[in-house]
């Protein structure tokens, strides 16, 4: 399996063979998987380097005189550092952008907070010009994009490190649309992205006892967001937890609670990040420290269905 950075070059080289358009600007990174690009579709690749307010600024120009531009690097550099040159030449402006970012959550779990991002959905849901993706495998990530790519909105495409490990049949991939993954009836799991492994197993760890009880539904976009799927889960169940590796703050729990407006009498858990990650260490260890972990989520389940 191919990690989804590198369906991303792929897919870049397939639309820009056909799309004249279409230009990729990066900050530094990523050089050696979008050479193919580079050399096929001459003077549309650019490496603006470690400046990202001057690549979001670039890339305002292209996109006024009627290209599509796709700017890749670091979520928290890209985001978070050129936030404000996002909102004055997109937001404002009203033009279009593709935003395809690496390194959300602690992906570069060795490289320190520095290079951590928990609140890039929630500053590009400020925009109503806006689409958020969070891709967590090949086929979702080509779909997703280009059914978007040329919409002329900020698109924010979040690429995970590690993907899931389950393949959807392509009519399931659309966006703005949720995956019921597992049906239950006595709690609903919504879970974004990668972090559909983790809730995965821990419903295979204790499923004698609970498999019937657990539906799991399985988010790849959070803008739009499926209110109608969540709402008719928990309608049923009566209790939902939410997984994510987004802030506390705002993200998937948020957007579901919003959905279940009109719903009475439901036991609603977040597991999320809530504050800095100053530890090192793999994936896995961070998944551990922010309450993610499989060992948490199964304590999670255990207790809002009091068995």
């Amino acid at each position: 399996m191919k990690k989804i950075r590198q369906v991303f070059a792929d897919t870049m080289l397939e639309i820009g063979k056909k799309d004249k358009n279409l230009v990729v600007l990066v900050g530094d990174i990523s050089h050696r998987i979008f050479q193919p690009f580079a050399k096929s579709c001459k003077g549309r690749y650019f490496n603006i380097g470690i400046c990202e307010p001057s690549i979001v600024n670039i890339a305002a120009g292209l996109s006024k005189i009627g290209f599509n531009p796709v700017v890749h690097t670091i979520s928290s550099f890209i985001i978070e550092r050129a936030y404000e040159q996002i909102k004055l030449d997109f937001g404002y402006q009203k033009l279009g952008i593709n935003l395809v970012s690496v390194g959300g959550a602690f992906d570069y779990s060795k490289l320190g907070c520095s290079h951590h991002c928990y609140t890039d959905i929630s500053l590009i849901s400020h925009f109503k010009n806006s689409t958020i993706s969070i891709p967590a495998s090949e086929l979702e990530f080509k779909l997703l994009f280009k059914s978007l790519y040329r919409n002329k909105k900020i698109n924010y495409f979040r690429v995970p490190e590690h993907s899931h490990n389950f393949i959807f049949n392509k009519k399931q991939i659309k966006p703005g649309k949720a995956i019921i993954f597992k049906k239950g009836k006595n709690l609903t799991l919504a879970v974004l992205g990668n972090l559909l492994n983790n809730a995965i197993q821990a419903v295979k760890n204790i499923e004698d006892k609970y498999n019937d009880s657990i539906e799991i539904i399985y988010y790849n976009s959070l803008k739009p967001f499926d209110r109608k799927l969540i709402k008719k889960s928990v309608k049923k169940t009566k209790k939902i937890i939410t997984i994510e590796d987004l802030s506390a703050h705002d993200g998937l729990y948020t957007n579901c609670l919003k959905s279940l407006v009109g719903v009475d009498n439901y036991k609603a858990k977040q597991l999320a990040i809530n504050d800095f990650i100053h530890d090192y260490g793999s994936y896995d260890e961070l998944c551990n420290k922010a309450g993610l972990s499989i060992k948490n989520i199964e304590k999670s389940i255990k207790i809002i269905l009091k068995f």
